[in-house]
């Protein structure tokens, strides 16, 4: 998943720590195996080669499911949340530290858009060079599946800890919720508060850890599929919901929109959130969240 990955789960009786964690280690591993777009042999590169030369890709369940919630996202979000914005994001790449030019970014805006695919129960084929990026999707999907996959195997109380999408099994065995710390954007190896919740999932979106400067200009990783350039919203926000996948969803929503627009979107889904705006203030919902001073 590109990130530190952490399990913590309390066991009882029944339940052997070495079965379990290896049957933890294997699925995440199948996720990345599937859903990576850095590995050329996953699943999504297969997809993305096959467009690349016209042909269509044979779904399975799963990856029906992750669609469909992409699609409900893009509905959701005005079109702001675009899977098919890969191309895009390869542009962009924050490691080359380079603007890319105008004809550049027509170019890939002209293969972006989640309403140019075509996808059944069976098959999906996309235009010509479209890329799929499911980096706003599967690492919060993977949280959910291995929570899952983890009171599936008897397990009552646990956290799933994707670089920094959570995923909860249950509340703490104490009956207590688990207090989950909100990294400072401007200082990363601090927090700046917590969100306590008994079950369901919290995620982060920011442009704090990766960005490029430019002839003296910051620019973003979270790249704006309407406009084909870095979006400049809040600087971050975390969400907490039902589940890791809906508040990743959530957050990287509100990340994409224009920052005015990003607060009432949040507080229009009454969400536990925390966020920062350009300014480094803090904002917050209404609902409990413990600020750390």
């Amino acid at each position: 998943m590109g990130s530190p990955c952490e399990v913590q789960a309390h066991l009882d009786g029944g339940v052997d720590s070495g079965i379990f964690f290896k049957a933890m280690q294997i699925e995440i591993e199948r996720l990345e195996q599937k859903y990576s777009r850095f590995r050329k042999d996953s699943f999504l590169s297969a997809i993305n080669n096959a467009a690349a030369k016209g042909l269509s890709t044979a779904l399975d369940e799963e990856t029906i499911s992750i669609l469909e919630h992409a699609s409900a996202c893009f509905q959701e979000s005005d079109k702001l949340f675009d899977i098919t914005a890969g191309a895009l994001n390869k542009i962009w790449d924050v490691k080359k530290n380079q603007v890319p030019t105008d004809n550049e970014i027509a170019k890939a805006l002209s293969i972006t858009g989640f309403e140019k695919l075509s996808w059944d129960n069976s098959s999906l084929r996309m235009p010509v060079g479209m890329e799929l990026d499911l980096g706003g999707v599967v690492k919060e999907y993977a949280a959910d599946t291995l929570a899952a996959k983890a009171k599936q195997m008897g397990v009552n109380h646990g956290l799933i800890n994707l670089g920094g999408d959570i995923a909860l099994i249950g509340c703490k065995p104490d009956g207590t919720a688990w207090p989950v710390g909100i990294k400072n954007p401007k200082k990363l190896d601090s927090t700046i508060a917590t969100i306590e919740i008994f079950s369901g999932g919290v995620a982060s979106s920011g442009d704090y850890e990766r960005y490029f400067f430019y002839q003296g200009k910051r620019y973003s990783h979270i790249i704006n599929p309407k406009t084909g350039r870095p979006n400049s919203g809040l600087g971050a926000v975390s969400v907490a919901a039902n589940l890791c996948t809906v508040a990743g969803s959530i957050a990287t929503i509100a990340m994409l929109k224009e920052e005015r627009k990003a607060m009432e979107w949040l507080n229009d889904t009454g969400v536990s959130y925390i966020a920062m705006d350009s300014e480094g203030e803090l904002l917050q919902s209404k609902k409990p969240i413990r600020e750390l001073s």
